[in-house]
């Protein structure tokens, strides 16, 4: 498996083989051991997330209170999207910067967001599904999101695709918003996180 770490300080894009013969393929999209030597740590996994999303659709830009946040490792079983990490953690050396990967059904890439930093993506093809392993279980009150249309941002979402997003999604804050707010976590805090980590 291939590692590369993105623009964004703690996450990473992992290429696994696929191995395709006449029956279809096989791949394995995590592989502890090339996870562990890329990040310091184990994935511990407390809930896997699957959605299935129309042409267009944008979820995201998520993120959670860190302590604990929640760390996720994402790829593509069908269809594609573009997938997109937000670095939201002030004071962070890369804050308010962004990194995109394809993910779809024949490369399988996966990519892996540290607790802390921001998420979202965009389905390029209907019926496309997302699966992620979430190191954290579903927390309402600790979840908040950015507006993924926040122009100061500038995601790279396609422009010949009509973005659909949820009501909650579309009145999201800023970036800038959400600082000036209180909501988003502290470099310095994620950072003595993932130390309890490793």
């Amino acid at each position: 498996m291939n590692v590369r770490e993105l623009a964004v300080r703690d996450a990473y894009e992992f290429v696994p083989r696929v191995f395709p013969d006449h029956r279809g393929a096989f791949v394995a999209p995590f592989q502890e051991a090339a996870f562990v030597e890329a990040v310091g740590h184990r994935l511990t996994v407390a809930q896997s997330n699957h959605s299935v999303s129309r042409r267009g659709t944008i979820r995201g830009v998520h993120f959670a209170d860190t302590p604990p946040g929640q760390a996720k490792y994402v790829y593509c079983p069908r269809g594609a999207l573009l997938d997109v990490t937000v670095d939201v953690r002030v004071g962070s050396p890369t804050f308010g910067e962004w990194d995109a990967v394809l993910l779809d059904s024949t490369g399988f890439r996966s990519v892996y967001l540290a607790e802390g930093l921001g998420h979202a993506f965009m389905a390029l093809e209907d019926d496309t599904a997302m699966a992620y392993l979430c190191s954290t279980g579903y927390n309402p009150a600790g979840e908040h999101g950015i507006n993924p249309l926040d122009p100061a941002l500038g995601l790279p979402w396609p422009a010949d695709i009509d973005p659909i997003l949820s009501e909650k999604d579309s009145a999201a804050p800023t970036l800038s918003e959400a600082e000036r707010a209180g909501l988003l976590p502290t470099y310095d805090d994620c950072l003595a996180y993932y130390d309890k980590l490793r």
